[in-house]
């Protein structure tokens, strides 16, 4: 009992940062099943198959709160559901592991990339609608992003919602709206691929229940965070959580110093908590010479 309480409250966890910053379930949840010694293809599938129900309530949360590009999500849904069934039968074959080091760089590179154009680069011009997304990019996009998402446990959201935001055509609350409501086409292909190449016997579906019922509490919530946050400080906050995120990945692949290790983690989040305490108070000010 005490242990699906914990995958519950990692299930809460994870959804309210997924469903605020438009990613982050699979790689938190998937992280906490493989502490417990799971095959990452198994791994995947339970996170799969509990991230129907929580990407179903944030799809439906973003949607109320008119947080959903609709042309865009199904230019992403539709190519990322055909490769992420495709992803899941591979992996049911493959270690994915193998390919997780060169994932954790790019979007690691991405991650400070999108700190680099919010902090000096986008001090004027902050969208207010969405402009002209291009399919020959977009349909790409979704195809890589739901295949590495069904490689790894997680992905849709690292890979999507970067290059989202670094089209400069899209405002961050659309972004994370769209790739959360595209994200349950993408795992609900990705769990019926894995029915059919993996079977149904080898889920725990205690632990998909736990994440599951976690995850939809939290799915309301971080939709409404979304809606009312600054663009900045959310901006801020996905980049952080990329950096964070990859370059942990990055440290346990390369066997690092433990001590190291940390220093770095720490280094990484004082950052972050400094970044968002300075565009606050810049925000601040640009509220005070408006008024």
């Amino acid at each position: 009992m005490r242990k699906l309480f914990i995958f519950a409250l990692a299930g809460f966890l994870a959804q309210l940062v997924d469903g605020s910053l438009g990613m982050g379930f699979g790689a938190s949840s998937s992280s906490i099943l493989l502490t417990y010694g799971i095959a990452p293809a198994i791994v995947s599938a339970t996170v799969h198959f509990s991230e129907i129900a929580t990407t179903a309530a944030s799809g439906t949360s973003h949607w109320k709160f008119e947080n959903v590009h609709k042309p865009t999500m199904l230019k992403l849904a539709i190519p990322g559901a055909i490769s992420g069934f495709i992803g899941a039968a591979l992996l049911t074959q493959i270690h994915g592991d193998y390919i997780k080091p060169y994932i954790a760089l790019f979007l690691l590179s991405m991650g400070i990339y999108i700190l680099y154009q919010f902090l000096f680069k986008r001090h004027k011009e902050l969208h207010t609608h969405v402009g002209k997304l291009s399919s020959a990019k977009l349909v790409p996009q979704g195809a890589i992003a739901g295949f590495l998402d069904a490689i790894g446990g997680g992905g849709w959201g690292p890979v999507n919602t970067p290059l989202l935001l670094a089209s400069h055509k899209i405002q961050p609350r659309y972004a994370i709206g769209t790739v959360s409501a595209s994200e349950f086409f993408v795992t609900l292909s990705t769990s019926i691929s894995f029915i059919l190449f993996l079977g149904i016997t080898q889920i725990n579906w205690w632990f998909v229940i736990a994440l599951s019922v976690g995850g939809m509490v939290a799915a309301p919530i971080s939709a409404y965070l979304t809606k009312i946050l600054p663009i900045n400080i959310l901006a801020i906050c996905v980049g952080g959580l990329i950096i964070f995120t990859n370059s942990n990945a990055l440290l346990k692949y390369f066997g690092s110093d433990a001590t190291i290790t940390n220093i770095i983690r720490f280094a990484i989040i004082c950052a972050i908590v400094i970044l968002v305490i300075i565009t606050l108070i810049r925000n601040k000010k640009l509220s005070f010479s408006y008024k």
